[in-house]
């Protein structure tokens, strides 16, 4: 008999994430060596962790042979001074996503509801599949979310809402005004978790805290991955009231954080120049690509995260083209967005080795042109 006769029935559709290409595959399949390969298909930071954050992890590393603190005390206390919270507030998680699997954990049934948008983080289909539940995803106009149309499709059986701001893939962003319209309307029963992995970047970000500290029944995730350059580390947290961060707590494995990961990601949250210069790089990265889209004649998302979205034709031959030059981007096929790369902001030399393998794409040429034409 097999297994698969006594296991979950929803797991057997499901389709597993499928991460950027590594470095280290990319290398072996092409012969290639890794100092020639560019990856732009993460949203990375190309600047690496703050030096802070390297010398707190090589002095915890001396320190493996103990376990870490389970409890997060010194990292959840900084978070919770930095946005003005009590530690209460904090959770900590193996990334972000990890936290996602907590909610899903606390509030899923099978044939419960979430709801995201049409072009959101896979992830959160995902994790809503693994306990049973059907996402409702609804049309993102513009590729961006439509909050009006997200509350209207709430039900008695919606449990979680899942806000990216701004969005991955898309980049797009929804203002204070959109969020807090929205927030005046959705009901009590829906958690309204709002991902932002990618604030840092924003120079004037909209403000959902203030429902934490109104009460309300929200989780605002944030990640060490991005802007702090930490992802091998796997660390990221949720903001929340202490009710919704106790029952969150319940369904976490002690340990989930590690040492170093805490001590990388506490160095690191103090280090404002380091943030600073990341995000300076990033927006002039972003504005020099997206101006080359445009007189290439490509289609493209205007972006607000450390990423751009942009039409190529055939999403999954560009990205194979570019693959075989030794620059790695994302294929957006798994997105339904089988037009589409989603290529990541690089260090100034990268981002121009790329736009110089893109223009000599003849796939791309005939859709630089059929795009002019329009």
């Amino acid at each position: 008999m097999s297994l698969w006769n006594t296991a979950h029935p929803w797991l057997r559709d499901l389709v597993s994430y499928e991460p950027g290409k590594p470095i280290e595959d990319v290398a072996r399949e092409l012969g290639l060596q890794p100092h020639e390969i560019i990856k732009l298909a993460s949203n990375e930071n190309p600047l690496g962790p703050s030096p802070k954050a390297l010398a707190a992890m090589r002095d915890t590393i001396e320190r493996s042979h103990i376990y870490p603190d389970g409890g997060g005390y010194y990292l959840r206390e900084a978070i919770a001074q930095k946005f003005g919270f009590e530690r209460s507030n904090v959770i900590l998680g193996c990334g972000s996503n990890e936290i996602i699997e907590f909610i899903g954990k606390a509030f899923l049934n099978a044939g419960d509801e979430i709801i995201t948008a049409r072009h959101a983080f896979v992830v959160y289909k995902l994790m809503a599949t693994l306990f049973g539940a059907v996402t409702i995803e609804v049309p993102d106009p513009g590729y961006a979310h439509d909050l009006e149309a997200m509350a209207a499709a709430v039900t008695p059986r919606t449990r979680e809402i899942f806000i990216a701001n701004p969005n991955n893939p898309t980049g797009t962003l929804l203002s204070q005004d959109e969020i807090d319209r929205f927030m005046d309307i959705v009901p009590d029963h829906v958690i309204v978790v709002f991902d932002e992995a990618y604030y840092e970047f924003l120079e004037n970000p909209p403000d959902t805290l203030k429902y934490i500290r109104e009460g309300r029944n929200v989780v605002v995730l944030r990640t060490f991955s991005k802007i702090q350059g930490l992802a091998n580390l796997r660390i990221g947290y949720g903001l929340a009231k202490p009710e919704l961060v106790d029952i969150l707590q319940k369904t976490r494995q002690p340990f989930n954080t590690s040492g170093v990961a805490q001590a990388g990601a506490l160095a690191g949250l103090a280090d404002d120049e380091h943030q600073r210069k990341t995000r300076e790089m990033t927006i002039e990265g972003r504005d020099h690509l997206q101006r080359e889209f445009a007189v290439m004649g490509l289609e493209f998302v205007p972006s607000f995260a450390n990423f751009v979205l942009v039409r190529v034709g055939d999403g999954k031959a560009v990205f194979q083209s570019l693959l075989k030059r030794g620059i790695i981007v994302r294929d957006m096929n798994s997105y339904g967005l089988p037009e589409w790369v989603r290529v990541s902001i690089g260090a100034a030399e990268q981002n121009e080795r790329f736009l110089a393998e893109l223009k000599l794409l003849p796939n791309l040429a005939i859709q630089s042109r059929e795009a002019a034409a329009v």
